[in-house]
């Protein structure tokens, strides 16, 4: 059997509802498909800071490490220590976030089937910010390099996607002249290395319009970080909101998988969180074991995993937070028995 080793992050509020019900899951992934992930559970977020004085306990950051992949559910207030920090730390510069329409869910259009690809490690996101009293500075650091290999990445997506085979890249070169006036070039210089691949430009306010008027137009859309975050949201919205939108942040040498959601401490501890968002990270990190391990069972898994998310929510299977009336660990149950 094909194993490896994920260190998962339970994270707050739903947090440990939602892996609770992606363990199991995987349990099935090995049982029926022949893929064993064995999971270390860890601490991390706004319980770990109050328990131990650190978001990110030294441990935690070492089994990460020392793991294959990382599985991270949502954390709350202490975000930025967690998440940002392994961003960094890891130099997991490619945050990749589908956005696909799902039957039952309030989607605008269901023909939508499109990636973002998020520079992961620049940008104002990197909390370079200089206090001066009653006003303040973020800067904002976009360099050729790091640009020019997230536009790599978003191509090479392109190239795996059965989709139109189109990168767009958005940005706001009109008006920040040097910053995304880099990214613009970087994008432009890789793009003549994929002569397969259609490449156009869309300023972001554009896009952001177009997200809502024409999503089944876009493929792969490739963008700095502060705008990625945006634009994924409203993208995950209109296909039926976050709690199917899944997200990688993969490097060169690492890569964590979390669900786009945050940590809903409204209906914590009540089993009514839709965990496919997570669920469908895991495919992602099933593919990423594919790719990177060239692991054809991984890649099996994954493709298997996606059609029984999809035919669960096709079968009117819902949780209780999106009007079914299924618990949290139920709906992965459900999912889980048709992977059989």
């Amino acid at each position: 059997m094909t194993s490896y080793s994920a260190a998962m992050i339970t994270g707050d509020g739903i947090g440990p509802e939602i892996s609770d019900a992606l363990v199991t899951v995987l349990d099935a992934v090995r049982d029926s498909l022949g893929v064993g992930i064995t999971i270390s559970k860890h601490d991390a977020g706004d319980a770990a800071l109050k328990d131990t004085g650190s978001a990110l306990p030294p441990g935690t950051l070492d089994a990460i490490k020392s793991s294959d992949v990382c599985l991270k559910a949502p954390v709350g207030e202490s975000a930025k220590d967690v998440i940002v920090y392994l961003r960094q730390e890891l130099d997991l510069y490619a945050n990749i976030r589908p956005a696909r329409s799902f039957p039952g869910m309030p989607y605008l259009r269901d023909d939508v089937d499109l990636v973002i690809v998020r520079e992961n490690t620049e940008d104002v996101y990197t909390g370079a910010e200089i206090d001066m009293g009653d006003s303040g500075v973020a800067l904002r650091p976009i360099s050729d390099r790091a640009s020019a290999r997230i536009a790599h990445c978003a191509f090479k997506e392109a190239q795996r996607r059965n989709g139109k085979q189109r990168v767009t890249c958005v940005h706001k070169s009109n008006v920040m002249r040097t910053t995304d006036g880099i990214f613009s070039r970087a994008c432009r210089r890789v793009a003549s290395e994929y002569p397969g691949i259609e490449f156009d430009e869309m300023y972001v306010d554009a896009c952001a319009m177009n997200l809502i008027r024409a999503p089944q137009e876009f493929d792969v859309i490739v963008t700095t970080n502060m705008f990625g975050d945006i634009l994924s949201d409203e993208s995950a919205q209109v296909v039926g909101g976050l709690g199917m939108a899944p997200a990688a942040n993969i490097g060169d040498d690492a890569a964590l998988f979390e669900p786009v959601h945050g940590a809903a401490f409204d209906i914590a501890n009540t089993q009514s969180a839709n965990p496919s968002s997570f669920i469908l990270s895991a495919k992602m990190m099933l593919e990423w074991l594919g790719q990177t391990r060239n692991d054809n069972k991984c890649t099996e898994a994954a493709s298997r995993l996606g059609s029984a998310v999809y035919q669960t929510v096709a079968d009117g299977i819902k949780t209780r937070d999106i009007g079914g009336d299924q618990t949290t660990l139920e709906f992965a149950k459900h999912v889980a028995s048709r992977l059989s």
